[in-house]
């Protein structure tokens, strides 16, 4: 299964489309498909019949996934954009650290 540069609760910037410059957290990844579903990105309207769960039914505005290429990980340290490095620490643990700052990304 193909690895991501972003995982979940990451908090990211979109690079490129209609939602580019907004930040988001991410709800949840889909590495086999290479997609992420962003908090308040990617906005969809769903035409849903009414269930038992949702008596009314009607037009619901959902997030849609997108592809992982298209953001970039936000470093919860220095707030600013950056790619991943790879460490591994004196303890074995292989941490994601940012380019910029060089601190540990949780």
């Amino acid at each position: 299964m193909p690895k991501l540069h972003v995982k979940k609760g990451d908090t990211v910037l979109v690079l490129a489309g209609k939602y580019k410059g907004k930040k988001g957290k991410v709800l949840a990844a889909f590495p086999k498909k290479q997609r992420v579903l962003v908090e308040g990105v990617n906005i969809v309207k769903r035409h849903t019949r009414p269930t038992p769960r949702l008596p009314q039914g009607g037009i619901i505005e959902k997030e849609a996934p997108i592809h992982v290429s298209n953001v970039m990980l936000v470093c919860t340290k220095c707030d600013k954009p950056t790619r991943v490095a790879k460490k591994f620490l004196e303890d074995g643990r292989k941490v994601r650290v940012c380019k910029k700052c060089g601190e540990e990304i949780g």
